[in-house]
């Protein structure tokens, strides 16, 4: 059975990062692949993804040596176990605000004995090129398990969040975070309640022995949260990626200045 790089190294304290992939499309999915990042994302909570695209997705990133990850559209046991049933390596779950609902993610996520995922399926075992016995035996030490803090509830909540065994990313969302606290959506913020809460996630993280993450806007801020010691970083998205390429040559030539959109990359 395949290793999954990307677990191996947060187990020993190194960084990992990637980006997310919203655009539904497998051409993008296959170039995105190839670029470098450690994982890629299929966006399945914010973007027209469905299911059977997002199989096909696995095995186009694992081709370029990309590990393939998926975020639920909830929190909920089909999504978690269609996700991984359907190959891929692993599963961030947003809006897990609390002990109960992180051990319901645990519960879907993990075989007997961490947790209660259900036997079934070919393509699981397929994805890591084993079968299915070997799968069932060895998917809890393969399989990557993220939870997305991002209320004010899941920072409140953190240590008897992470106190649960079978974790081994939380994860930061800034703009809905930001947003729970009353300010307005944002990647990054100076304001004490924002700065706090992210000093608390690594803190208890590193209690834990659990890799802490956050989503950043571009490289530079992924290089500062590296620093920071963030281990899991994602980079915007494809779409952002694009997005700003493209709209700073825009910009640069003189095009479409009256486009209100331009104003938004």
């Amino acid at each position: 059975m395949k290793q999954n790089p990307v677990k191996a190294r947060l187990k020993r304290g190194e960084c990992v990062i990637g980006t997310w992939l919203t655009l539904a499309s497998p051409v993008a999915t296959q170039l995105m692949g190839a670029v470098g990042f450690d994982w890629l994302t299929v966006e399945m909570e914010h973007s027209p993804t469905n299911w059977e695209t997002a199989a096909s997705a696995y095995g186009l990133i694992a081709s370029g040596g990309c590990v393939p990850l998926t975020r639920v559209p909830i929190n909920s046991t089909e999504n978690i176990k269609r996700t991984l049933d359907t190959g891929s390596w692993g599963v961030i779950v947003p809006m897990v605000n609390n002990k109960a609902e992180a051990q319901a993610v645990i519960d879907a996520a993990r075989y007997s004995p961490i947790g209660n995922r259900s036997i079934g399926g070919q393509m699981h075992a397929a994805s890591f090129a084993t079968d299915a016995a070997t799968y069932y035996k060895k998917a809890n030490d393969e399989v990557l398990v993220v939870l997305m803090a991002e209320h004010v509830d899941a920072i409140r909540n953190a240590d008897e969040i992470m106190s649960l065994p079978g974790i081994d990313v939380v994860f930061i969302g800034p703009n809905d975070l930001t947003n729970s606290m009353g300010l307005p959506p944002t990647f990054e913020s100076d304001d004490k309640r924002f700065t706090d809460a992210l000093d608390h996630i690594l803190k208890t993280a590193k209690k834990h022995g659990i890799a802490p993450g956050i989503h950043v806007a571009d490289w530079q801020a992924a290089a500062k949260r590296r620093e920071q010691g963030f281990q899991f970083i994602a980079i915007s998205s494809e779409t952002g990626f694009m997005l700003s390429k493209a709209t700073e040559a825009a910009r640069k030539l003189g095009l479409g200045m009256d486009r209100g959109v331009l104003a938004k990359y």
